[in-house]
């Protein structure tokens, strides 16, 4: 068994690079295919525009440069490609097999440790918003796999909220790669949860929470007076409004008072995961 273990965490660590930009510092990516398609989280390449070049670490410590294709900020997804073929790519696994008490495996580069592994259970799976897994992740992590124990890539590693680990399903992941380029619509926003709702991190321009004056810093509470738990919430409500309006509530700065805003969203032609 242990052997077996060996050889998934070198596959999974010869599938598994670095991102760097250099206003975001180092993350992790997965390649997704042999032809040099690589997959990380939207949030790991912000600041650099769609046509910019960013650096792409290998196992072996080639760098070559990237350039971002596509890149998804609701669903926090991106694709880049790198000029190159013959790389060592992950093997894509169901996320919709994945049962809870599940061993599951996350590589990445957490804090400078490049390849680092770790193991944990899965605690929750939901294949249009979250795989939440009870293992440990660090800065540097965000981008890379989280795999079931045959080394299929079942998530992509995202953030840890509340002491767990959250990757974006590997179905969502490939819904994201079958979609054209273009505006998916939503609410225009990237959050977190924090422990009195979900803080705006970014409000990306000319997005409906752009237009309904939303800004950084901002707390987003609840929808239609129903309040937000989790960022589950925010996504079932944005679903049900299927491009019409979403009345959310927010908190704004050290004012405790509850302010309401109605934002207008666009219509999808493609719908998010």
């Amino acid at each position: 068994m242990a052997d077996s273990f060996g050889e998934v965490f070198e596959r999974l660590r010869r599938a598994t690079v670095q991102v760097k930009v250099r206003c975001n510092g180092g993350a992790s990516g997965v390649i997704w295919s042999h032809d040099g398609r690589i997959v990380t989280n939207a949030h790991v390449v912000r600041g650099a525009a769609s046509s910019s070049a960013v650096e792409v670490e290998l196992w072996d410590g080639h760098r070559l440069p990237g350039k971002i294709v596509n890149q998804d900020r609701r669903r926090d997804l991106a694709v880049l490609e790198v000029a190159a073929t013959g790389l060592p790519a992950a093997t894509s696994g169901n996320s919709k097999a994945l049962r809870v008490g599940e061993l599951v495996i996350a590589v990445g580069n957490p804090l400078g440790f490049i390849g680092a592994a770790s193991t944990g259970v899965v605690h929750e799976s939901d294949n249009h918003l979250w795989v939440v897994s009870q293992l440990r992740l660090a800065p540097g992590n965000s981008g890379g796999p989280l795999a079931n124990v045959h080394g299929e890539v079942v998530g992509i590693n995202t953030m840890i909220a509340g002491g767990l680990a959250f990757a974006i399903p590997s179905l969502a992941v490939k819904q994201f790669l079958r979609a054209p380029l273009e505006d998916h619509g939503g609410l225009g926003v990237v959050v977190r949860p924090i422990r009195s709702g979900l803080i705006v991190l970014e409000v990306i321009p000319h997005s409906a929470a752009d237009r309904a004056s939303l800004l950084q810093g901002d707390v987003l509470v609840g929808a239609g007076w129903k309040q937000f738990q989790s960022l589950k919430d925010l996504w079932i409500a944005i679903e049900r409004s299927r491009g019409g309006i979403l009345e959310l509530q927010f908190r704004r700065g050290k004012n405790d008072n509850i302010r309401t805003v109605a934002a207008q969203l666009a219509p999808q032609s493609v719908r998010a995961a």
